[in-house]
C-alpha cells in the first residue's frame, strides 16, 4: 500500500474509474449479445430493436471515454449489417 497522500488517493480513484468503465463495456456487451440473439433467431424486428438500444449504450460509451470513437463506429456498423442481412 502507498505511503504518500496523493498515491493513495490516485489508488482510489483509479478503482473508481476502472469499476464505471467496467460496468459500462459490461452493459454494451450485454445489448451486442441481445442483437446476435435476435439475429440468431431470425426475428428481424427484435434485432433492430436490440440494434437501437446497442446504439444507443455504444455511444454513451463512447462519449464516456470507455470506447475510441473508431472502435464505437465499426461495432455499430458491424451490428447494423448483422441485421440488414436478414431477410
Amino acid at each position: 500500500m502507498a505511503n504518500i497522500k496523493s498515491a493513495k488517493k490516485r489508488i482510489l480513484v483509479t478503482k473508481t474509474k476502472a469499476d464505471r468503465n467496467k460496468a459500462i463495456r459490461s452493459k454494451v456487451r450485454t445489448s451486442i449479445k441481445k442483437v446476435n440473439a435476435a439475429i440468431a433467431a431470425n426475428d428481424k424486428e427484435a434485432a433492430q430493436a436490440a440494434l437501437k438500444a446497442a446504439t444507443v449504450e455504444i455511444d454513451k460509451a463512447c462519449t464516456k471515454g470507455v470506447y475510441h470513437k473508431n472502435n464505437a463506429s465499426r461495432k455499430v456498423s458491424r451490428l447494423a449489417q448483422a441485421v440488414n442481412k436478414l431477410a
